[in-house]
């Protein structure tokens, strides 16, 4: 019986995690656009980053801060060159900067890893979680700051949610 409790508690933990962690997204979106509508900025500007940047439970946003190029008006413009180039980058290399590719299956793995570390009495392994994900991530938390910000807000989610069923479930089923 204890095996059926503890598959429950990781199923939840794993896959009902994830509106959870939209509705957290989300809810920080408001917070953010009502105070960006109260300084007196726009707030649909602030989230000009395209349809990823809007949908807070997106698997990838795009970064807000890198505007695609503009595309060439006609076959005389459609080889630049070099100077130009070099100048402006590509459409295609900047229109498909994302960042935290893969969140939603990482998300789905962490909250695995911290509800069986609570289960199995080992909640010092959730240390190991935490610092494997932010090793993985560094580059792109240390280049974008749209990225550092969803990264604590996911993963403060993701495990406090992981841990509340852990612990509900070891108080309620497992003794």
């Amino acid at each position: 019986m204890n095996a059926l409790w503890i598959t429950l508690a990781l199923l939840t933990a794993g896959f009902v995690g994830w509106p959870v962690t939209a509705w957290v997204f989300r809810l920080a979106r408001t917070i953010d656009d009502r105070a960006d509508a109260g300084s007196g900025a726009d707030a649909s500007g602030a989230a000009a980053g395209g349809d990823a940047a809007e949908d807070p439970s997106a698997d990838s946003t795009t970064d807000p801060d890198i505007q695609p190029a503009a595309e060439p008006a006609g076959p005389d413009t459609a080889t630049p060159t070099p100077a130009a180039a070099a100048a402006a980058p590509s459409a295609e290399t900047v229109s498909s900067v994302r960042i935290l590719r893969g969140g939603a299956i990482i998300g789905i793995l962490e909250r695995f890893a911290v509800c069986l570390a609570i289960l199995a009495g080992q909640p010092v392994a959730i240390a190991y979680v935490v610092a494997i994900k932010g090793l993985g991530r560094f580059a792109e938390l240390k280049a974008t700051p749209v990225a550092a910000e969803r990264f604590i807000i996911g993963t403060l989610t993701s495990m406090l949610w992981a841990a509340g069923v852990a612990a509900l479930a070891k108080v309620l089923f497992l003794g």
